[in-house]
């Protein structure tokens, strides 16, 4: 992408956006619509959420989280003097701050993201991280090629097929490889989507994997989440070649008393938000479950 390519004062549309109009529901969703529907919907919201959420993620501060856990203070891709001249690789990764942050200890990040307008602001901000406009189900780079691979909050919820994934990780990270990524804890499926009191009963089942959709009036998704539990998350990941070296739940700290979408001082002090999941490359290769195979 080009510097020139970024409009500030364009008011970017995407094709077939709903805008307010759009009916939420439950229902199935495949690869092909749910890809889709991430790429309009950050396409056409990427500005909103720079503007609402960029002064907390910074410009080059690596957060994992609505929590504000730091990676310069949690160290979950190693030592930061570990990073120096190593190669990584992060996965929806919007304005590109995570990355930023890895340069600035020595390393040498590619920024991939499915939005064009995300990357657009990344180029904003600077040009100095490679970028490239992909989807995670289908990484451009070749076997082996990355030391570590990274995201924040990135592509993982809004994939049907996360085992792909997690194998497309696999396949371009080299022996021994590390992957870290987070997402909305589980536990969020089971509570309303609301910051104050009325998000703190339960009011849906924990077990119900149907995916949340947002839908036009023609019943086309243009935003679609999927809902995987505590298990089903560590079971993709060693579906995908991965050894589970840790799984973090960041606590609510008492210096942040801002709000993100359902989160909040007060709920976030009571039930976690995010669940970070620290992997590393098996060198065993990928199990053969498949999503959706689970132990009964």
């Amino acid at each position: 992408m080009n510097q020139e390519d970024y409009a500030p004062e364009e008011a970017y549309e995407a094709d077939g956006g709903a805008g307010d109009d759009a009916e939420a529901t439950r229902r199935d969703a495949g690869d092909a619509e749910s890809s889709r529907a991430s790429r309009g919907w950050w396409d056409r919201n990427a500005d909103e959420y720079q503007n609402e959420h960029g002064a907390f993620l910074g410009d080059d501060r690596f957060v994992w989280g609505p929590e504000g856990l730091d990676e310069a203070e949690a160290a979950l891709l190693g030592p930061a003097e570990s990073l120096k001249d190593k190669d990584v690789l992060e996965i929806g990764a919007g304005a590109a701050q995570c990355s930023r942050w890895l340069a600035s200890r020595g390393a040498r990040p590619v920024a991939l993201d499915l939005s064009h307008r995300q990357l657009q602001h990344a180029l904003r901000i600077g040009d100095d991280v490679p970028l490239v406009e992909a989807d995670a189900g289908r990484l451009p780079f070749r076997d082996g090629s990355f030391d570590l691979a990274c995201s924040a909050y990135g592509a993982v919820p809004f994939v049907a097929d996360p085992v792909n994934v997690m194998r497309e990780v696999h396949r371009v990270l080299r022996p021994g490889g590390r992957w870290v990524f987070s997402v909305t804890h589980p536990i969020r499926w089971a509570f309303p989507d609301e910051p104050g009191p009325e998000g703190l009963s339960v009011a849906a089942s924990y077990f119900d994997r149907t995916p949340y959709v947002e839908q036009d009036e023609e019943g086309r998704a243009v935003y679609v989440e999927h809902h995987r539990t505590l298990g089903d998350r560590v079971r993709d990941v060693v579906a995908g070649g991965f050894r589970l070296v840790d799984l973090v739940e960041p606590e609510w700290p008492a210096w942040n008393t801002q709000e993100w979408g359902g989160w909040s001082p007060l709920r976030g002090n009571l039930i976690p938000g995010t669940a970070i999941f620290v992997c590393e490359r098996s060198e065993m290769g990928a199990p053969g479950r498949r999503l959706g195979e689970r132990l009964t």
